[in-house]
C-alpha cells in the first residue's frame, strides 16, 4: 500500500525505516490540513499526528482522493472529525498505547526540575556559579499528589509517585481496583483539586474535559500548587492559568503541550518572532517549565508507535480485524 506520512521528522523515519514491510512509505514534513490535503492523492493512506488537522473539509478531501484509511501514530484522536470519517467510509486507527512508561516518566521529570531547579542549577554552573540561593525545593516524600485521569499512563504515573513516598488521590470516571488496592484513593473531582499539592492531568481531550482547568476549578485548588499536563493542550485555559501564575495560586507549572502547540511545537522557531502571546507570556515566568510535545519521545515509544502503525496497515489491507479501529 502507498501511504502518505505527515508532520515527519527524522526520528519518524529512522524507526519506521526500522520495521517496513512492503508498503511505500513517503514522507511529508508539512502537517496535513486544508492547505496540504492534495499532497494524499494517489494514496490509499494517510498516516498522521497529534497536530494535523483532519476537520470535516479535509476529511471530505482525503473521500474524494480517494483515501481509504487514516492511521494515526499516536493515542488521541480529537483532531480527527471521527463522524465525518464514518460518513465518508474512511477507517480511522491509532496507537492506543505505545508507551505509557515514557509519558508517565517525563510528567514525574518536570515535577522534578521545576522542584529542584536543575535547569537553573545547570546553567549556573556552566557560567562559573555556583551559588545555591533561591535554589530551593522542598521533599515530594509525603505530598499528596492528585492524579486526574487513570487510563493506562495516569496508572504508571501513580506507581512512580507513590515510590517517591507521595499520597496518591485520584478523579476517574471508573476507578481502577489494582491502583485501589496498592493505596491510591478515588476521590470527587472538587476535592482531588482541594487536597493535592500537585495535580497532574493524564485524561483525553473531550467536550467534557475542555478547559478542566480554568478559573473556577483553579479556586478550589491549595495556594502554591504545582500543575503538570502531558497530556492534551486543551485540557487548561491558558489565560486563566497565567492569572493564577501572576497571584501565585499557581507555584509551579509544568506544560508538555499547549493549546495553540500545532504553529510552534516540532519546529525550530529561534530565528522567528513568535506572535503567540500567551506563550511567551508563560515563558516569562521564572517558576513555568514548557517542553514541546517530548513525553513520547523515547526509543521504546518510537519503537512501539513504528510496529503498531505498520500492523494497523498490514491488518487493513488484510481486511482483517482492526483491534486498534477508532471508526
Amino acid at each position: 500500500m502507498k501511504i502518505a506520512f505527515f508532520s515527519t521528522k527524522q526520528y519518524d523515519r529512522t524507526y519506521f525505516e526500522k520495521v517496513i514491510n512492503a508498503h511505500e512509505l513517503v514522507y511529508f514534513e508539512a502537517p496535513l490540513n486544508e492547505q496540504t490535503v492534495n499532497l494524499a492523492a494517489g494514496y490509499k493512506a494517510v498516516c498522521v499526528f497529534v497536530n494535523d488537522k483532519l476537520n470535516t473539509e479535509v476529511v471530505k478531501a482525503l473521500h474524494v482522493l480517494g483515501v481509504k484509511l487514516i492511521a494515526l501514530r499516536c493515542a488521541g484522536f480529537n483532531n480527527v472529525d471521527i463522524h465525518a470519517a464514518a460518513h465518508c467510509g474512511i477507517s480511522i486507527v491509532r496507537v492506543p498505547a505505545y508507551s505509557p512508561h515514557a509519558v508517565a516518566e517525563h510528567a514525574a521529570a518536570l515535577i522534578l526540575t521545576l522542584n529542584r531547579k536543575t535547569h537553573k542549577a545547570y546553567n549556573r554552573v556552566r557560567e562559573g556559579n555556583f551559588s545555591l540561593e533561591r535554589l530551593t525545593g522542598f521533599d515530594l516524600s509525603g505530598r499528596t499528589v492528585g492524579v486526574i485521569g487513570t487510563g493506562k499512563i495516569g496508572q504508571v504515573y501513580c506507581r512512580i509517585m507513590q515510590g517517591f513516598g507521595c499520597k496518591v488521590i485520584a478523579f476517574d470516571l471508573i476507578a481502577n481496583k489494582l491502583l485501589m488496592a496498592s493505596g491510591v484513593e478515588y476521590l470527587p473531582l472538587i476535592n482531588v483539586l482541594e487536597q493535592a499539592d500537585i495535580i497532574s492531568l493524564h485524561c483525553p481531550l473531550t467536550e467534557q474535559t475542555k478547559y478542566l482547568i480554568n478559573r473556577k476549578t483553579i479556586s478550589m485548588m491549595k495556594d502554591g500548587v504545582m500543575l503538570i499536563n502531558t497530556s492534551r493542550g486543551g485540557l487548561i485555559e491558558t489565560g486563566d492559568v497565567v492569572d493564577a501564575l501572576k497571584s501565585g495560586k499557581i507555584a509551579y507549572l509544568g506544560l508538555d503541550v499547549y493549546e495553540q502547540e500545532e504553529t510552534l511545537f516540532f519546529n525550530d522557531l529561534s530565528e522567528n518572532i513568535i506572535q503567540d502571546d500567551l506563550i511567551m507570556r508563560l515563558l516569562s515566568f521564572p517558576n513555568v517549565l514548557i517542553t514541546s510535545h517530548q513525553g513520547f519521545l523515547t526509543e521504546e515509544a518510537l519503537s512501539e508507535i513504528a510496529k503498531v502503525t505498520l500492523g494497523n496497515i498490514d491488518d487493513f489491507e488484510a481486511g482483517l480485524q482492526l483491534k486498534n479501529k477508532v471508526v
